[in-house]
């Protein structure tokens, strides 16, 4: 035992030196041995670069853009490796670069450059934005082979014609700019009617004619659908690219290296996609600039007019923002001088555009005098009941859900929660009254005004107003969308569809009349931009003008649009409806 001791007490010096030699470090690259890390740590007192001595041994992988991982304040962190130099202005002592996770070089210097202009324009940090503008990597597939360049199947010889931009006198001055790679700079009030991404397409296939890259950026998925079905028809199969959350993390990664390597020039996203390293970049398009879901939920909250406006602003591209209605943003950008606006005449606005009535006027209160206080007036009834015969009705609803608010029957004061002080709402027909805070459900609620038992509903949800819509209109099919439940498309039979705002499905042929109820609702929103959005007396609703938009105009004695003279004093009935061809 005494014998097996010592032994064990000799071998422990030696394994100790083992270790003190493996530990020894190797020499330093010998060609600019220092690499300056944008280190992963969302501290603004730590955005800023630190070196690193990097290891002969990972010198030809450390290259300027690549993923790499250090030890920060005791932790192996994620950077990115910026640049390499010969010397440090540190004065003490380096650590090592640990590893360099992968040699592809995803932070261009491009990207770079504008993540540190956005971060300062956003008061954020450098780390946050790099989440933003960098996907996830996927190693398998970034060991893939690349994707292969476009064959020019499809692709225009020349710049194409002006096509829809004819319908605008600028229109084609613009597209010879783009042509000429002058970088001209617009806000374009697109004109009602499915042909922005015919318009927008256009555009992009000029710019891409002239060898350079575009970048197109609209709100959501299912204007995503659209534009990237014409671009496949302006460019051909191939020849661009879309970037969006719902593709999974791999094959999102795949198209992004694409686009990385140089393969695409032509890329079409959503918000994600602002950040795109488009090679070449000669056009930036965003398009309906006013939907909040433009604005990153995320810090610092960048919004893609900016991002989109500053990279345009760096790299000499054009820029093209547009949608049916024009922001306060946009518009003082015109007002500035940095771009210019592009709108068609007053004749083809007043030939392409609905004209907006509510119900509720002189001549329909002398008929109905409930019209003004009425939910869904007898006109609406009418004008309804008349479309049906043609095509679908689309309804729009501010809420979704059965009933959203509720309110003591005699005193009309707001049924709130006994626990919590929340409001109360019912989730279906019969259904005990249900906080909309903590989720508890009071069925012996009491008004604390007036003692009185029995409720009211203040705020109509969709779910509500499809069933007495169902009950005006028996046997009509009845089709309802948003949520979780959101529909891409109906037929353009006769039915009646119940959406919320940004879930109105597109109709073949279009809707044969669109009602638009509770707009009261979206001028009391607790927000700054609730009149801008809601409307004033001369442009309506950033999503009415949509629904405007995707309903065809009427011709013939009957093709009469309903107008919204006021939409700002319009009290609780403001409806307007809208006629197809």
């Amino acid at each position: 035992m005494a014998g097996a001791a010592s032994q064990q007490a000799a071998a422990r010096p030696a394994a100790r030196a083992g270790r003190r030699a493996t530990r020894e470090p190797g020499p330093v690259a010998a060609v600019l041995p220092v690499a300056r890390v944008a280190v992963d740590i969302p501290l603004a007192h730590l955005d800023r670069p630190f070196d690193y001595l990097i290891p002969e041994r990972l010198s030809d992988q450390a290259v300027p853009g690549c993923r790499v991982r250090v030890r920060f304040a005791g932790q192996l962190v994620d950077g990115y490796l910026l640049e390499r130099a010969a010397v440090s202005g540190h004065q003490g002592r380096l650590a090592r670069l640990e590893r360099v996770v992968s040699p592809e070089p995803v932070l261009s210097p491009e990207i770079m450059t504008l993540a540190r202009e956005v971060a300062d324009r956003c008061a954020g940090t450098l780390a946050d934005v790099l989440r933003l503008a960098i996907p996830p990597r996927h190693a398998r597939t970034e060991s893939a082979a690349p994707l292969p360049m476009p064959d020019g199947t499809g692709h225009p010889a020349g710049p194409p014609g002006p096509g829809p931009w004819a319908r605008y006198p600028d229109g084609p001055a613009f597209l010879d700019a783009l042509a000429s790679r002058r970088g001209p700079r617009a806000v374009w009030s697109a004109l009602p009617g499915p042909l922005w991404p015919a318009e927008i397409a256009r555009a992009v296939a000029t710019v891409a004619a002239t060898g350079r890259g575009a970048l197109a950026v609209v709100p959501d998925a299912r204007d995503l659908g659209l534009l990237d079905a014409a671009l496949a028809a302006e460019l051909g199969p191939g020849r661009h690219v879309t970037l969006s959350a719902d593709l999974g993390p791999a094959e999102r990664y795949r198209r992004w290296l694409a686009v990385r390597r140089g393969a695409q020039r032509v890329v079409a996203g959503t918000r994600a996609a602002m950040f795109a390293p488009v090679s070449d970049l000669g056009l930036v398009v965003l398009w309906d600039d006013g939907d909040d879901l433009h604005a990153e939920p995320r810090a610092p909250y960048p919004h893609a007019r900016e991002v989109l406006a500053l990279r345009a602003h760096r790299s000499g591209a054009a820029v093209l923002i547009g949608g049916f209605a024009r922001t306060a943003e946009s518009t003082s950008l015109v007002a500035s001088g940095w771009a210019r606006p592009i709108a068609a005449d007053r004749p083809v606005v007043r030939e392409h555009a609905p004209a907006v009535r509510a119900a509720g006027g002189d001549a329909e209160l002398a008929r109905d005098e409930a019209a003004q206080t009425a939910r869904l007036p007898s006109l609406v009834l009418r004008t309804a009941r008349e479309a049906l015969d043609s095509g679908p009705v689309l309804v729009q609803v501010p809420r979704r859900g059965y009933v959203a608010a509720l309110g003591c029957a005699r005193c009309r004061d707001r049924a709130r929660c006994a626990a919590c002080g929340g409001p109360l709402a019912l989730a279906s027909v019969g259904a005990a009254p249900r906080c909309g805070w903590c989720g508890a459900a009071d069925e012996r609620w009491r008004c604390s005004r007036c003692g009185h038992s029995a409720v009211r509903a203040l705020v109509t949800g969709a779910g509500r107003t499809a069933e007495e819509l169902g009950r005006a209109f028996p046997g009509v099919p009845l089709i309802t969308s948003g949520g979780a439940a959101m529909i891409p498309t109906v037929p353009g039979s006769p039915a009646l569809v119940v959406a919320t705002p940004g879930a109105e499905p597109r109709a073949g042929g279009g809707y044969a009349a669109a009602l638009l109820l509770d707009g009261w609702m979206l001028l009391g929103r607790p927000s700054l931009r609730a009149a801008e959005e809601t409307g004033n007396a001369a442009v309506p609703n950033f999503a009415w003008i949509r629904n405007a938009a995707i309903c065809p105009r009427v011709t013939g004695p009957s093709g009469q649009y309903c107008v919204a003279e006021q939409p700002l004093v319009i009290p609780s009935s403001f409806i307007f409806w809208i006629y197809r061809k």
